[in-house]
């Protein structure tokens, strides 16, 4: 059976293209933990991986045969909520069942069925010291999706898992570890009385914490080019950086845009192996893959509504620039999400989530505009700037007070109105890139316009930057900041025009100052400056 991109679930050796799990973990410092019978949490975003670096870690960890190694998900007892007692019995049972998948025992469900506990509350305390009190070797259990608990089962679970630690490693297992999203450490756990128990508290007995990173970029390039040594298709060799761009490793992307490229019907003339694939098809496929609006995509995007995520993508994208007062945690739970990173600078995780969260915010608001694109294309089929922007500039005019209300990310409404005002016209021929983070002050569109229908992105290509910027202080300072901006992005594009949009969010201003245009040359460029 041919090997392929793999999108859903772990990734097998004998089914998928992959990066040896093992090499993604650090090793050593696990070796140690393990020999230090400490308990401690690896945590990673989603669709990251976690799961397969955990099943191979297990795997590894019975063949060198030190340990009695179970990997167990217990997603399954968060539909039970505060049914603290059938939770609790619904995790014991799912470790009973995969000690019979992974470990060939039964008797882990045998012991449950002639179990009668006088506490069925403790019951998670008690398996665990019968399997570590009858196992020849000492026990290691890996809890994947402890974070999807809530509430009062939660908790039980960690103080039932702290009951036992002082017995370890004969009477309790000699490591656990908990695998979720988040560190232990930022659960905010509700319970039934309404009382708030930090997970550190519920658990204090965390050696320490270790993070699943994304694949490196030398992975990323290697995870391709197994298919090209199982196929002999060629990658053209700048899509590279821009993946890299795309993506910054993150394994469910980098495994889509190459399942989109090799095996979606929508890319079906590549099926054929001996056509190389280029940059241009490269990109289709990305626009395609943003479109489709896949699972992960989906998954990433409901997070916007929560309100420690709400407070940091607000700020980024308005590019404000009193991003020091974002509260540490709220930072540091949005990068444990995946959806931005802390360093060098805090922005966007990578160019795929840059586009997809402004376009889900935009999504409603951009079917509502009745504007398409023929008003807008000249008889050559370039997009006309000008025209289109004076519309913008009428639409924004009479539109904006009560659509910029209805926007949840209302900081960043205007920056989004115009993007969904665009997104509206360049939808499903052009494409829109992004650029925009804390402290920026600014926001860079730039837009990619297949001249002809035809060939798409395989033919020419009319490039337009747009460099949006919040007035804050006089319009001369405002442009003396913008117009080199404008005119550095346009040329790191290698762009055929550019346009400067200034927003002005004084009520005292009247729209008659407000909306103008003008000309500006700079870096020997012309620039088309727009007030709004």
């Amino acid at each position: 059976m041919p090997l392929f991109f793999n999108r859903a679930g772990p990734s097998r050796a004998d089914k998928h293209y992959l990066i040896d799990p093992l090499q993604r973990m650090d090793m050593a410092h696990i070796s140690m933990l393990l020999e230090e019978e400490s308990y401690f949490v690896l945590h990673a975003p989603r669709q990251t991986g976690k799961t397969t670096c955990l099943l191979a870690l297990m795997d590894h960890l019975n063949k060198q045969g030190d340990y009695r190694t179970l990997y167990a998900n217990i997603e399954a007892a968060q539909a039970l909520r505060e049914d603290v007692p059938q939770a609790i019995q619904t995790v014991c049972s799912v470790i009973a069942h995969r000690a019979k998948t992974y470990l060939k025992e039964t008797r882990l469900l045998t012991y449950l069925k002639d179990q009668t506990s006088e506490n069925p509350g403790n019951a998670l305390t008690e398996l665990l010291a019968w399997w570590a009190e009858t196992s020849e070797k000492p026990t290691v259990l890996f809890l994947d999706e402890i974070d999807a608990l809530v509430g009062d089962t939660l908790v039980s679970v960690l103080r039932q898992i702290r009951a036992g630690y002082a017995q370890r490693p004969t009477a309790f297992p000699s490591s656990i570890v908990l695998c979720g999203i988040r560190d232990v450490r930022d659960y905010r756990i509700h319970t039934k009385n309404k009382d708030i128990i930090t997970g550190g508290s519920a658990f204090n007995i965390k050696a320490t914490a270790l993070r699943l990173g994304n694949l490196g970029e030398t992975e990323v390039r290697a995870l391709w080019q197994q298919h090209t040594t199982a196929t002999g298709q060629a990658f053209a060799s700048d899509i590279y950086a821009e993946l890299w761009a795309d993506t910054r490793g993150q394994p469910w992307l980098v495994n889509a845009l190459g399942y989109q490229l090799t095996r979606s019907p929508e890319m079906r003339h590549l099926w054929d192996r001996t056509v190389p694939i280029t940059l241009e098809d490269y990109r289709v496929a990305r626009e395609q893959l943003i479109q489709s609006r896949a699972t992960h995509l989906d998954q990433l995007t409901d997070k916007l509504q929560e309100p420690r995520v709400h407070r940091v993508i607000t700020t980024l994208l308005a590019g404000e620039e009193h991003h020091d007062k974002l509260p540490t945690d709220d930072l540091q739970y949005v990068a444990d999400l995946g959806l931005i990173t802390l360093r060098p600078a805090v922005q966007i995780a990578n160019q795929m989530y840059q586009e997809v969260i402004p376009r889900e915010l935009i999504w409603s608001k951009q079917s509502m505009i009745s504007h398409e694109q023929h008003w807008y294309l000249t008889p050559d089929r370039h997009l006309d700037m000008p025209r289109l922007l004076q519309a913008f500039q009428q639409f924004f005019r009479e539109h904006s007070d009560a659509w910029i209300q209805q926007f949840d990310y209302k900081e960043a409404g205007a920056q989004l109105l115009l993007q969904a005002f665009l997104q509206r016209i360049v939808n499903g021929g052009g494409c829109i890139t992004r650029e925009y983070g804390l402290g920026r002050r600014r926001t860079d569109l730039y837009i990619e316009w297949p001249v002809d229908e035809q060939a798409g992105f395989h033919g020419e290509i009319q490039r337009i930057v747009l460099e949006l910027k919040i007035r804050y202080g006089s319009l001369e300072s405002t442009l003396a900041d913008g117009l080199p901006q404008t005119a550095d992005y346009a040329t790191r594009c290698r762009a055929d025009e550019a346009h400067l949009l200034i927003f002005d969010r004084r009520s005292s201003i009247s729209w008659e100052d407000k909306i103008w245009h003008d000309t500006a040359d700079q870096d020997n460029r012309t620039i088309t400056v727009w007030g709004l």
